[in-house]
């Protein structure tokens, strides 16, 4: 099995940079101005450093100084922390009967419960079969029920609606 990593942005260092005059940065973040590309690759050699664009669309393009392996390994790391950062939501989707016993529909508002303080969303659903939508009454009394029953620890992102056969909502925990 061949595991894929995702390809890095492309970063354009030393002889890749088509642009012919750049803005220059040196190591400690101070600008040395608007000069040639040649004029600031002669600079880069001198200190035995890179010159790697970090601005991409702006007329001069920004060039700086540095160690390109380690710039590189920087960006990566930098990468890594804000992904540990991301907090992802889920939509995870509770599906109900209108028919449904007490009992049972007490364990799914525990499992709604519990995707909640989970951070996800919850989409509940409640499905109606053949005569079963005579009486569709029964299925908003559910939803009603349910919202009404977490309504200090989320908010409804969508409120009951008739999609079809199926009425459903989303809920969405309180931030």
């Amino acid at each position: 099995m061949r595991i894929k990593h995702k390809k890095e942005s492309k970063v354009s260092k030393n002889d890749d940079i088509k642009a012919k005059k750049v803005r220059l940065i040196d190591v400690d973040g101070n600008q040395l101005g608007i000069m040639e590309k040649e004029k600031a690759q002669t600079i880069a050699l001198e200190k035995e450093l890179d010159l790697v664009q970090v601005s991409i669309g702006v007329d001069p393009p920004v060039c700086k100084l540095v160690d390109y392996n380690r710039y590189k390994y920087e960006r990566v790391k930098k990468k890594k922390q804000n992904k540990k950062k991301q907090k992802t939501m889920q939509l995870k989707e509770i599906r109900i009967r209108p028919r449904i016993d007490k009992h049972d529909l007490e364990i799914k508002a525990k499992h709604i419960e519990k995707f909640l303080e989970g951070n996800d969303k919850v989409k509940v659903s409640v499905m109606f079969r053949g005569r079963e939508l005579k009486n569709v009454q029964a299925g908003k009394e559910i939803l009603e029920r349910l919202k009404e029953r977490f309504v200090k620890i989320a908010t409804i992102e969508r409120d009951v609606c008739k999609d079809g056969r199926v009425f459903h909502m989303i809920i969405v925990p309180k931030k």
